[in-house]
C-alpha cells in the first residue's frame, strides 16, 4: 500500500533558468517526460518551489511530496536525485523531508491519485511477457 513522503531540494539556478525546470526534470524522471495527465504511475507527486535571490545567484528550494510503496521509496528518491544532479543549475543539497501538518490535504490528494494509477515493476524487477504464438 502506498503512503506519502516528502523529499527536499535545494538549488542554485544559472541566471535565464526557468524556475519550473527543476520541477518539470522531476516529473519527466518519473513519468517519462514532463507532459502528462494525473496519475504519474510509478509515484503521483507534488513539488513546490520557494525561490530566494542571494547577490548573483537564485537560491530555489524544492519540497516533493510523493506517493509510493514502502519497497520503492529509495528508488523514487534516486530518480529525484538523478533528475536534478543534471540541468541549468547546481544542485546543493537533497534528502528526505519531514511530513508537515500542512502537506496532509495534499498527502490525500495523492494517495487517491495514487489508487488509481497501475504500480509498476522497477526495471530490474520487470518480467518479460511472451505473447503466445
Amino acid at each position: 500500500m502506498r503512503q506519502v513522503y516528502a523529499h527536499q531540494a535545494t538549488l542554485v539556478l544559472t541566471p535565464g533558468t526557468d524556475p519550473g525546470a527543476p520541477g518539470a526534470a522531476i516529473t519527466a524522471a518519473l513519468r517519462g517526460h514532463r507532459e502528462h495527465g494525473p496519475p504519474c504511475p510509478p509515484a503521483p507527486h507534488h513539488t513546490s518551489v520557494e525561490r530566494t535571490a542571494t547577490g548573483n545567484e537564485s537560491e530555489s528550494r524544492l519540497r516533493i511530496l510523493f506517493a509510493a510503496e514502502p519497497g520503492r521509496v529509495e528508488e523514487i528518491r534516486g530518480l529525484i536525485d538523478n533528475a536534478l544532479a543534471g540541468g541549468p543549475w547546481q544542485l546543493t543539497g537533497s534528502g528526505c523531508a519531514r511530513i508537515e501538518p500542512a502537506d496532509r490535504p495534499h498527502g490525500r490528494l495523492l494517495l487517491r491519485a495514487a489508487r488509481t494509477a497501475p504500480v509498476r515493476k522497477s526495471p530490474a524487477k520487470a518480467e518479460s511477457v511472451v505473447p503466445p504464438v
